[in-house]
């Protein structure tokens, strides 16, 4: 910990800003004091916005998230490939008939692609075809007329093609809205195929994941609610190899997250900000507002671990903070934290974030006033994509299945960090990558702690 991050000591109610002698380039992560059992996983309850509501954010979505890219009038190929696509990334195996899915009738030879064909396949491809073959002639009529269409039986299309299409009205896949303009019969585009795809990823729990946007005016509730509903995160195979980096001092801390609580935002658009009083995320999201800033919200759980020194005082442990102490004498402490990941509606929104950062949340001396609650002398926030006056570091990452631990330090530094943790553990697989972070957090890497 530094002096740039305070630990609430709960029993004395005292404010420690202590500076640490930071191993060279390694992240630092302090928190509040609190804790309970580190068997508890993060559990935040994702009350998610609807899917992207446009067919340009269903395509940008789509593109940016499977590399799915079309265009112009979609065939069958396509189609089926797109779909294979997706499903490849799916957590969740698609029940369909045989290898290759079956997304289409089989004696099928033509590859043009007609509008209730692809409904048909999306139905099939999100797992919802034994639901539709449960529909009766005279369900069937009623989901179609909802959409202002007529089913004859016997007429038309094929009675199982028939139960899909009227599925897909009535969980939402299209609505009459949606269909306006466009007939079953007609030829498919590229802007309804992506918002078929948008929807089969989404009954696949791989759509954008949020809790709302800024304008929303429940967005300060939810926030509360996912924080006060998040614990901490344990994954005990992942936390052998870091803590012991830890007790040999190759880093000073590190974060775990789950990565079941990722937005999947769009990169160009995002910032993710650190933090760990939920107070201050909300304020934070109310400046935004206060500044006619739009952008999507999702409070992603984390925890943070660091080396609590002996020099400290005795920890005191909460449901939020746990110490586990080392044969040093020291602790490794173990604190609820947040990222809060921020899509802003354009690029030129996004680049408006450090500005009010830099006034409003970062502490610049003691007793400064006129900041929001809690803010850091190193405020962290990043993006995956370039930014002017943002620093380039390094985050070298663990994973085991839905968990991962991450920790950041200079680019430099990354190298001998990668060997020490495989060194710890030969067989821990250590995924690099460089971003951009705010200038006061990269200050911090290097060891001011201003």
């Amino acid at each position: 910990m530094n002096k740039g991050r305070t630990i609430k000591q709960a029993a004395a109610g005292a404010v420690l800003l202590t500076a640490l002698a930071v191993t060279a380039g390694t992240q630092v992560y302090a928190a509040p004091a609190s804790t309970s059992s580190l068997a508890v996983q993060a559990t935040a309850v994702q009350t998610s916005a609807p899917q992207p509501t446009s067919v340009k954010d269903a395509a940008a979505y789509i593109t940016k998230r499977y590399g799915i890219t079309l265009s112009g009038t979609i065939t069958k190929q396509q189609f089926e490939k797109a779909l294979e696509t997706l499903l490849a990334s799916s957590s969740i195996a698609v029940n369909s008939d045989g290898a290759n899915h079956s997304f289409f009738p089989k004696g099928s030879t033509s590859n043009k692609l007609l509008a209730w064909e692809a409904i048909s396949a999306s139905v099939k491809a999100a797992d919802l075809k034994e639901l539709a073959h449960t529909y009766s002639d005279e369900k069937i009529s009623v989901a179609w007329d909802a959409a202002g269409l007529t089913y004859k039986a016997g007429e038309g299309i094929a009675k199982e093609a028939a139960q899909e299409v009227a599925v897909a009205f009535d969980t939402g896949f299209l609505s009459a809205k949606d269909l306006s303009g466009i007939k079953l019969e007609a030829n498919v585009s590229a802007e309804l195929a992506y918002q078929l795809l948008n929807k089969v990823a989404e009954f696949h729990g791989e759509q954008q994941n949020f809790l709302g946007t800024i304008s929303d005016d429940d967005i300060f509730g939810k926030l509360v609610q996912a924080w006060n509903e998040s614990q901490l995160i344990r994954t005990e195979e992942l936390q052998k190899t870091v803590d012991e980096g830890l007790k040999q001092n190759l880093i000073t801390g590190y974060n775990l997250k789950d990565t079941q609580f990722d937005p999947h935002f769009d990169p160009a658009r995002t910032i993710t900000y650190g933090h760990s009083d939920i107070v201050h995320a909300v304020q934070l999201v109310g400046l935004l507002r206060s500044e006619g800033i739009a952008a999507k919200v999702q409070l992603e759980p984390k925890t943070s671990a660091f080396v609590y020194l002996k020099e400290w005082g005795e920890p005191v442990q909460t449901d939020d903070y746990q110490v586990v102490p080392i044969d040093n004498g020291n602790h490794i402490a173990y604190a609820k934290e947040y990222d809060l990941s921020l899509e802003f509606a354009t690029v030129e929104e996004k680049e408006k974030f450090q500005p009010l950062v830099l006034k409003y949340a970062k502490r610049n001396q003691e007793d400064m006033t006129g900041l929001l609650k809690s803010s850091w002398w190193q405020p962290l926030y990043y993006s995956l994509t370039k930014l002017d006056e943002y620093p380039v570091i390094t985050n070298n990452v663990l994973k085991k299945g839905r968990y991962l631990a991450q920790t950041f330090t200079l680019n430099e530094d990354s190298a001998k960090v990668v060997s020490g943790l495989k060194k710890i553990n030969p067989s821990a697989s250590v995924e690099t990558y460089q971003f951009w972070v705010d200038q006061p957090f990269y200050n911090y890497l290097k060891g001011d702690y201003k």
